[in-house]
């Protein structure tokens, strides 16, 4: 028997004597559950089956929520991979984890990550495609430090555009399970590269069989053009890629008599990326998609979760589901809180109503601003209302225009609004995407999801105004939020993990070729501000 699975059993039954004692709820099953994380990379909610969508089709994500639940109100805490994923892994809110608040950081050797604890607990794991990402990792033993436990890429196959990754992600799964023994307990990371761009322009229309009339509702901080409808169209193309490939490892479980105890969470790391809405901080770049099903370990299934959840609290949820006893964590404080108290309840709708609220914000990005500045905002989300806090005003939200608007990929959406701004000398779409903002945001969340109407500048609205900033720089400081002490610099001060990146906008400004090679070459505008 190997010396990880002696561990492992040790481990399970000091697990359930912990859980027994400490708690008058029913007990976990003895047998621990597998769990498998499936990651979209850049997808906003609502755009899943299950959701009412009806131009994306997701028969794996639809099916995940019809066997166990849905979820209507999850957020991470920053629309960025990087910082996103650093979230999901470590439990802390991105202001909490030092250098990894930012995109492409090198990462605080401090943070333990749920993967490094389960593993470490008798778990085996692994990861396929994208883990955290992207940034430095740092090193172990001389090593590259494994976030998300060792890679499974070996297989590869013909993808159907040149931008869609190679990777057999459903194959490398079941190349994954092949690789432990038969009753040591999985946790995997599936990290798809989809939706993220690039796309191939009008795959949605020519090999996904999708029609421009399919799509409802064209954001109305975008033009509504056939390219804009057709760039929706292969994001929604990318997304089902995505669906095909959970859907095979599903059956994969189910041939092998694993899946009824194993945790599949499906989810994306951030918001569409479109203009703004990846790396922003409105409803479609933080709110996203989130089905759960566990067969031996939820309650009722079918259900409707209208408790807020952010993306923190997938570590404690993971670490109680697995039976990790509370004292053997070597993590840093976790600040999430786990919802299994969800999967237990039979109940629809709000299951806690302590869950009533999430913070998000943003530390720096990507390249592009001088002396590599960063667009801090903080935020909170209620039932009712979106608040946002912008700390740096004169600085360009989405990146510089003479750097090409760096924090928002290349697109043919974003070219649109730009040429349209060229030709018209001004676009309100512009001024929504890549203008300068107000210190406070203030949007009502369901009835203005697209955040349009910024109630803050309203007397009526002064007294809720004042009421969620106080509530939320009161948690700020309790979370020991640098910004809320003064120190807020030093996200500035964090290299990024890699030296060509470093003072980006002084470098391109003085000459020098810099490589951006996610946007456009006519983002930047050259002659900007243009002179009538």
């Amino acid at each position: 028997m190997k010396m990880n699975r002696l561990f492992a059993v040790v481990a399970l039954l000091i697990s359930v004597l912990f859980y027994s004692c400490s708690s008058g709820e029913k007990v976990t099953p003895a047998k621990r559950p597998n769990i498998l994380f499936a990651i979209m990379d850049d997808a906003s909610f609502p755009h899943m089956g299950a959701y009412g969508t009806k131009w994306v089709n997701t028969p794996a994500f639809d099916y995940v929520a019809k066997e166990g639940l849905l979820f209507m109100n999850t957020y991470t805490p920053n629309a960025k991979c990087a910082p996103s994923r650093a979230a999901i892994l470590t439990g802390r809110n991105s202001w909490q984890l030092e250098e990894a608040a930012n995109h492409s950081p090198d990462f605080p050797a401090k943070f333990t990550t749920f993967m490094e604890q389960l593993i470490s607990s008798g778990y085996h794991g692994g990861f396929t495609a994208k883990g955290w990402a992207p940034g430095n990792p740092g090193e172990v033993g001389g090593k590259p430090r494994e976030l998300t436990g060792p890679a499974y890429n070996k297989f590869k196959m013909e993808a159907p555009t040149p931008q869609i990754s190679s990777n057999d992600y459903a194959k490398n799964f079941a190349d994954f399970l092949n690789s432990k023994e038969e009753d040591e307990p999985f946790v995997f990371w599936y990290g798809s590269t989809e939706p993220h761009r690039a796309y191939e322009f009008q795959s949605g229309l020519t090999k996904g069989n999708k029609k421009l009339e399919d799509i409802d509702e064209v954001p109305p901080f975008w033009p509504d053009t056939d390219s804009v409808r057709a760039d929706m169209l292969d994001y929604a193309f990318e997304i089902e890629y995505f669906d095909q490939h959970l859907q095979k490892m599903i059956d994969e479980l189910e041939r092998r008599g694993e899946l009824s105890n194993t945790i599949i969470v499906v989810t994306a790391d951030n918001g569409m990326p479109f203009p703004r809405i990846k790396g922003q901080e409105y409803e479609y770049s933080n709110h996203l998609p989130l089905a759960v099903m566990w067969q031996d370990g939820i309650a009722k299934s079918g259900r409707v979760i209208e408790d807020f959840i952010s993306f923190i609290d997938f570590t404690p949820t993971f670490l109680e589901a697995a039976q990790v006893p509370t004292d053997s964590v070597k993590m840093a404080v976790i600040t999430g809180r786990s919802f299994m108290d969800i999967f237990r309840s039979e109940n629809s709708g709000q299951i806690d109503p302590v869950r009533n609220h999430v913070l998000i914000g943003k530390e720096r990005h990507d390249v592009g601003r001088p002396d590599d500045q960063g667009y801090p905002i903080r935020g909170i989300v209620t039932t009712d209302y979106v608040y946002l806090h912008n700390f740096e005003t004169d600085r360009w939200p989405a990146g510089n225009p003479e750097t090409g608007y760096l924090n928002t990929d290349g697109s043919p959406t974003k070219t649109q609004i730009l040429n349209d701004r060229r030709a018209n000398k001004t676009s309100k779409n512009w001024d929504l995407a890549f203008g300068k903002r107000p210190t406070e945001e203030l949007f009502k969340r369901i009835s203005d999801p697209f955040a349009m109407q910024n109630l803050a500048i309203h007397p009526e609205y002064q007294v809720i105004k004042e009421q969620l900033m106080e509530r939320l720089f009161q948690q700020l400081k309790q979370e020991g939020d640098p910004r809320m002490f003064g120190k807020g610099y030093i996200f500035d001060e964090y290299p990024y993990s890699g030296a060509a990146s470093n003072d980006f906008y002084n470098r391109f400004m003085n000459g020098e070729k810099m490589n951006a090679g996610w946007v456009n070459e006519t983002d930047f505008e050259k002659d900007f501000p243009e002179k009538d």
